[in-house]
């Protein structure tokens, strides 16, 4: 299924004027939880029809004063955080790509890379302690010319 036509779907068929969307990701707004259920239960058969399904387990209907657990973030009104398993996993590649650098299987280049990658990354989300924190405990060589 082409996600446009899904797109107009969500907004033209169900009437959900406030939505996101990335890739296969999608979150719809509303202020009326029964609304919100019976945009599921059509979103659920609208996909059936194209042999598509979503994710029970990780479907939800909250009130977004909780939160929204949206793309690898924990996002809040006010703020956003980036989930804890994130921080954890990149802590733990730094330490090996750190290794493989310093036994010389990854090039400074590769290295920056991986490292930039992750911190364009998480920038979205109010990490500067956490990487302040992450990069004070595992120092990063500095190229030297």
């Amino acid at each position: 299924m082409y996600r446009n036509e899904f797109d107009w779907i969500v907004q033209r068929e169900l009437g959900c004027s406030t939505y996101l969307r990335y890739v296969d990701d999608f979150v719809p707004f509303g202020d009326d939880k029964r609304k919100l259920w019976s945009w599921k239960q059509r979103i659920v058969a609208r996909l059936a029809q194209e042999r598509l399904t979503i994710h029970e387990a990780q479907t939800q209907v909250l009130p977004t004063h909780c939160r929204i657990p949206w793309l690898g973030f924990v996002v809040y009104p006010t703020h956003r955080l980036l989930k804890r398993r994130n921080a954890v996993n990149f802590t733990r590649r730094l330490e090996r790509n750190l290794d493989a650098y310093r036994s010389g299987h990854l090039s400074f280049a590769e290295l920056d890379a991986s490292m930039q990658g992750w911190i364009n990354h998480v920038r979205y989300a109010d990490t500067w302690g956490l990487r302040e924190h992450v990069f004070a405990t595992h120092p990063v060589p500095v190229r030297t010319a």
